[in-house]
């Protein structure tokens, strides 16, 4: 079913293809089954208008009252300057555009970072390149390796006599130098794929037309026929008197240039706990202050041994406290802040003085200023989220959204990645796959010190369904590791009992997972005595 100009349905049947109908009718049911793979739509009509689809009765008549059914009709034979132009260029961003470009198509994407309270901006590749998994991994490596050096002693190394002490600024440089490789890794992967980057920031104005502004103030316009959203998120500040004024976030903390000292980390986030972790095994005095419980959202049972485990190793918690106010003592690398607290449960306020305040409480969806409204697209206003169907499609056809700004999705990079190759496969290629939106998260939040029966396994079997393991968790040394291969193995339908016909790998953590036997109902004993 196709819709005119003027927006009358009709079905176009030209008589040179009469005898392809008659075909067509006679393998009616297969074509059924191939709209079926394409639309996930079992009713009729089902609407195409110009290669695009809309659904059926009621979609079509919503997208007659938006305006939506009159700019696609008008689409025909109007020219755009792009195929497709992606707005962001973090991990999903990146792998669109030049899966999209490999394709044949001409891509733009445009990525703009807007600078922290602080000033500090970064290269092309996003949060997880930039400020977060990658940063954040090579400060939790460098703690491991203050603990591998305690250990060595243990095990005859004999390091000098004076105390070893860790020098922020080296590892910072460190890190910032391997991070400006990668920046220009993916500028010349995006020049090979012969996709045009700009920096500069994109807004819509029309539907099919955005403008882009430079940190110049240079303005620029661009059409494209699709847009890919992809503009991530940015650290949540707590709205209290001097929060941007005197604290950090995770976009400041892996470029500061001096060691924080004394931190006050405020949040339960994973970013929390885990930039927490990574300072305190950098042997710095670090507090953690909670409104409520750690980690809200994961498995509470695991989150609570991941708490307990810092707090042995000498991370403080300040539970059931909120910041009220931040206040600047003394300047300096580290200077001196005074934070005022109030209980959640009483009137009761605290204070306390800390070198470095890093807030970690959530992020907000980059969408409120890059003009949706100007196209159409709808947001949920309480969070900034877009809702997408299946397929990333936002309510307007043409426009499309991946990564940490979806609605109801999973905030992670390879989720996006995966995201945006399938997303430029389905558009250009005729491919049908979509991305499977399952979380295997490694919370990487303090240093091992190797203690006996510190480390935790369990999984989540459904009984209904031959045991097929639908949970994994695993509170030890290299958990990302150990989760990617595991993951894989639920994928494929993993079962209790092919885990208990798994010989393990000999000497591992592991190899648990192939040796399990207490279940919880059971309350057995977990205690490991030996190999």
């Amino acid at each position: 079913i196709f819709f005119n100009s003027v927006g009358a349905a009709y079905i176009q049947v030209p008589a040179t293809l009469l005898t392809s109908l008659n075909c067509c009718l006679d393998n009616g049911s297969n074509y059924q089954e191939l709209l079926l793979e394409m639309t996930r739509q079992k009713t009729v009509p089902n609407v195409f208008v110009n290669k695009t689809h809309i659904g059926g009765c009621d979609k079509t008549m919503q997208a007659h009252k938006d305006g939506i059914l009159q700019k696609l009709l008008c689409e025909k034979n109007e020219v755009y300057e792009y195929d497709l132009i992606v707005i962001g260029g973090g991990s999903g961003g990146l792998a669109c555009s030049k899966e999209a470009a490999t394709l044949g198509k001409k891509v733009m994407v445009l990525d703009y970072v807007v600078p922290t309270p602080k000033g500090n901006t970064w290269g092309l590749g996003g949060t997880c390149v930039n400020v977060g998994c990658i940063p954040k991994k090579l400060m939790h490596q460098t703690a491991l390796l203050g603990t591998s050096m305690q250990d060595a002693q243990k095990f005859g190394w004999e390091l000098p006599e004076e105390t070893v002490k860790h020098n922020w600024e080296t590892m910072k440089t460190a890190v910032n130098n391997y991070i400006g490789s990668l920046n220009w890794g993916y500028r010349v992967a995006l020049r090979d794929k012969n996709v045009n980057y700009v920096n500069s920031y994109a807004e819509f104005i029309e539907p099919h037309k955005i403008k882009a502004t430079n940190k110049r103030g240079k303005e620029t316009f661009h059409t494209a026929a699709k847009f890919i959203l992809a503009t991530g998120e940015r650290p949540r500040y707590l709205g209290v008197p001097g929060d941007k004024e005197y604290c950090i976030t995770s976009d400041d903390l892996f470029s500061l240039p001096h060691c924080p000292g004394k931190t006050l980390v405020i949040g339960a986030s994973y970013v929390a706990l885990e930039c927490g972790g990574f300072l305190a095994g950098l042997g710095l005095d670090v507090t953690v202050m909670v409104r409520s419980i750690l980690l809200r959202g994961f498995d509470q049972d695991m989150a609570n041994r991941a708490g307990e485990h810092m707090e042995e190793h000498g991370v403080k918690f300040l539970r059931k406290y909120v910041p009220v106010k931040v206040s600047y003592l003394e300047a300096g690398t580290p200077g001196r802040l005074k934070v005022t607290a109030k209980s959640t449960e009483s009137d009761e306020t605290i204070e306390g003085e800390y070198n470095t305040v890093l807030i970690a409480v959530g992020r907000d969806a980059c969408t409120g200023k890059i003009g949706l409204d100007q196209a159409g697209v709808k947001v949920n206003p309480k969070n900034g989220k877009v809702p997408v169907n299946d397929e990333e499609q936002t309510n307007v056809p043409h426009i499309y959204a991946i990564g940490d700004i979806l609605e109801g999705k999973w905030e992670l990079t390879p989720v996006a990645i995966q995201a945006g190759k399938l997303l430029a496969r389905r558009l250009y290629a005729g491919a049908s796959l979509k991305v499977y939106h399952s979380l295997f998260w490694p919370l990487e939040f303090t240093v091992p010190n190797r203690d006996n029966n510190k480390c935790y396994s369990k999984i989540i079997c459904n009984k209904l369904d031959n045991d097929r393991v639908i949970g994994f968790h695993y509170l030890g040394p290299n958990a990302g590791e150990v989760t990617q291969g595991y993951g894989v193995a639920m994928k494929c339908g993993l079962t209790k009992e092919q885990l208990d016909n798994t010989i393990g790998i000999h000497p591992t953590c592991a190899e648990i997972f192939t040796t399990m036997e207490v279940t919880k109902s059971s309350g057995g004993d977990i205690t490991q005595a030996g190999c």
